[in-house]
């Protein structure tokens, strides 16, 4: 007989999609969850989703229905669903009411544009994974005048200024100023502040920072600060993107169109 595969509780709670880990380890510790009739207070207990009765303030957990957002992140918010610094969390763009969903990595405060958000962190893992090589598709508005001689040594590789090597996918020019421009970044894995690190070692300032793409997904016409439901055909896309299955490319996000914002003098 196979033998059934145990997890952690806290891990159980978020792969139901009852909240976030974070806040399952609260839970946990604040004695509100049972097991099969009796209350734990270990965050790692293993658990089999299977098999085991698990319970919040004595109300059984079933696993919720699968949710899958896009939302249109505005500059200025963070992501996180709360912050100890009062400021304002992509949260509050999503309105009440809204079943727990956790978001599908980050933008920075700075930061704008396309945000997944989901309660099935199995699925939310695989987009972030860097072995799916998802692209991310990026509009960035920066303080000079780009030419091919920057767009080369944004691929070739930049050593930032605490010594690490980051480098992109591609780069193309979008739209050119008289003081600045804005360029086309897609990456196929990023670390934190990945295009912010890159620039700042070159004393390029970012004035604007959009995500426009995930894979084969779109930011399209939604507004900021607004968010909806993926598509079927939406989520079938990008899971074949991560399977490596689609027939989506970078080129496919050619036609996106730029950002449009004043120049500044």
């Amino acid at each position: 007989m196979k033998q059934r595969r145990r997890i952690g509780l806290a891990r159980t709670l978020s792969k139901l999609g009852y909240c976030s880990r974070s806040a399952a380890v609260q839970l946990v510790r604040d004695g509100r969850v049972s097991v099969n009739g009796a209350i734990l207070r270990d965050p790692e207990w293993p658990c089999c989703l299977e098999m085991d009765r698990i319970a919040i303030d004595g109300r059984a957990v079933a696993a919720a229905a699968k949710i899958y957002l896009m939302l249109n992140k505005p500059r200025g918010t963070v992501t996180t669903a709360s912050d100890e610094k009062g400021r304002k969390t992509v949260y509050a763009d999503l309105g009440d009411g809204m079943p727990w969903v956790g978001p599908v990595g980050r933008l920075d405060k700075a930061s704008e544009g396309l945000l997944l958000l989901t309660n099935d962190s199995e699925w939310a893992a695989r987009v972030l994974a860097p072995e799916t090589h998802l692209d991310k598709v990026y509009h960035v508005q920066i303080s000079v005048v780009a030419d091919d001689a920057l767009l080369k040594h944004l691929c070739g590789g930049i050593e930032t200024r605490d010594g690490d090597v980051l480098r992109v996918k591609s780069a193309r020019m979008v739209r050119i100023g008289e003081k600045n421009s804005w360029v086309e970044i897609v990456l196929d894995e990023g670390k934190n502040r990945h295009i912010r690190r890159m620039f700042a070692a070159l004393s390029i300032e970012v004035l604007r920072l959009v995500r426009v793409a995930i894979g084969p997904l779109a930011l399209g016409k939604l507004p900021k600060g607004a968010s909806r439901q993926l598509t079927r055909a939406e989520k079938r896309s990008l899971d074949d993107a991560m399977c490596g299955r689609s027939s989506f490319g970078v080129a496919s996000f050619r036609r996106v169109q730029p950002i449009r914002a004043r120049q500044r003098s």
